[in-house]
């Protein structure tokens, strides 16, 4: 199984869970996931944690700013040659089922407008996480993504949360706390 995780996840990691993780348990568990290439931190997602909450996540998990760590893991995973493997299928669900045409009416958006922001949407590290979660799972692998976002919250974006994008690309999502409940070798203990 290969686990695509967001940067709130790992801004979650850090703030939430790791601070009582007094043995380093989850700390080095979650490393070694990494390590492995069983979770990945694409490109995208680690340069959101360098300016997100004044790089907390790389404080944090300092692992993640060494380069012999970062060469060993090939890490960060690069995005910018990802191709989606259904091009006709994708920009047809990206223009009809993952636009909220809502939002879209109400900003009265030019069709140079919308192609501009559906641009940069995929350029996004939403996005580009979706993406290579399509090419690994065309190649065989189960993978998961792991978000805090929901399905239906969408704060008046003009594109879906990723739970929603991924329920009509059949790829799983999954929370943090839902992740670290499904690995087997995390025991605990908040005393």
């Amino acid at each position: 199984m290969k686990v695509v995780i967001d940067t709130n996840s790992l801004l979650s990691l850090v703030r939430y869970y790791l601070p009582f993780d007094k043995k380093g348990v989850l700390f080095k568990f979650i490393k070694s996931k990494i390590e492995n290439g069983d979770i990945i931190i694409i490109d995208k997602v680690l340069e959101e944690c360098t300016y997100n909450s004044k790089g907390l996540v790389l404080e944090k998990l300092p692992y993640l700013t060494e380069k012999t760590f970062l060469k060993s893991a090939k890490l960060p995973y690069k995005t910018d040659s990802l191709l989606v493997p259904n091009t006709k299928q994708f920009f047809h669900q990206l223009n009809n089922v993952f636009v909220n045409n809502i939002v879209k009416r109400s900003q009265g958006l030019s069709d140079v407008e919308f192609e501009n922001r559906k641009t940069a949407f995929i350029e996004s590290a939403d996005m580009k996480q979706v993406i290579l979660s399509l090419n690994l799972k065309n190649q065989g692998e189960q993978v998961i993504i792991v978000t805090e976002e929901t399905e239906s919250s969408n704060d008046n974006k003009l594109f879906k949360k990723i739970p929603a994008i991924c329920k009509e690309l059949e790829i799983d999502t999954m929370t943090l706390p839902e992740l670290i409940a499904k690995y087997d070798g995390i025991d605990i203990d908040f005393q």
